[in-house]
């Protein structure tokens, strides 16, 4: 593939459709292992596989943009911006004050999918947890991650997790 003879357009529906098939991958895998051991052994092996992606992930957006380890909220802030998913997803950052950081997924894919098609919510929650607090310790390990609503849990109808993300400046 020569990407240089691709115009911007093309290089950005590249990029989003990129997403899109990763997204598709891990959830289609994810059905897969649901199926054959049920969703308490699926999550589980999720988590497993996310503990070490959020790391991996972490590090190359690091790498990609410069980011420094221990840049705290504002690098945090950045790195969240380039995270796969935020190509396909609808994300929020709100900065709530010197210390904390709230991160709303307005529109995930996979819950949007799986409403589509009359299926229940993903209980990501305790997937989320590994996910989100290993991402932000990454860049910062001073950085905590506190879910404030993921399903299972009720959530408003514009946005389906929202994550605290805080750093006590000394």
């Amino acid at each position: 593939m020569d990407l240089k003879k691709l115009s911007r357009r093309e290089l950005e529906y590249l990029l989003k459709d990129f997403a899109k098939r990763w997204l598709a991958h891990d959830g289609l895998w994810f059905q897969q292992v649901e199926q054959a051991h049920g969703m308490g052994e699926a999550i589980k092996l999720d988590m497993g596989a996310w503990e070490k992606f959020t790391v991996l992930e972490a590090k190359r957006i690091m790498d990609f943009r410069g980011i420094k380890e221990g840049g705290g909220l504002e690098a945090l802030k950045e790195a969240l911006q380039y995270r796969l998913y935020s190509l396909v997803n609808t994300q929020e950052i709100i900065e709530q004050d010197r210390n904390t950081l709230i991160f709303k997924m307005k529109d995930c894919r996979v819950q949007s999918a799986r409403k589509r098609k009359g299926m229940p919510e993903f209980p990501c929650r305790t997937v989320g947890i590994v996910e989100y607090d290993g991402f932000a310790k990454t860049i910062d390990s001073r950085i905590k991650a506190t879910c404030i609503y993921c399903p299972p849990d009720e959530h408003p109808e514009d946005s389906f997790c929202a994550w605290k993300f805080r750093i006590d400046q000394e």
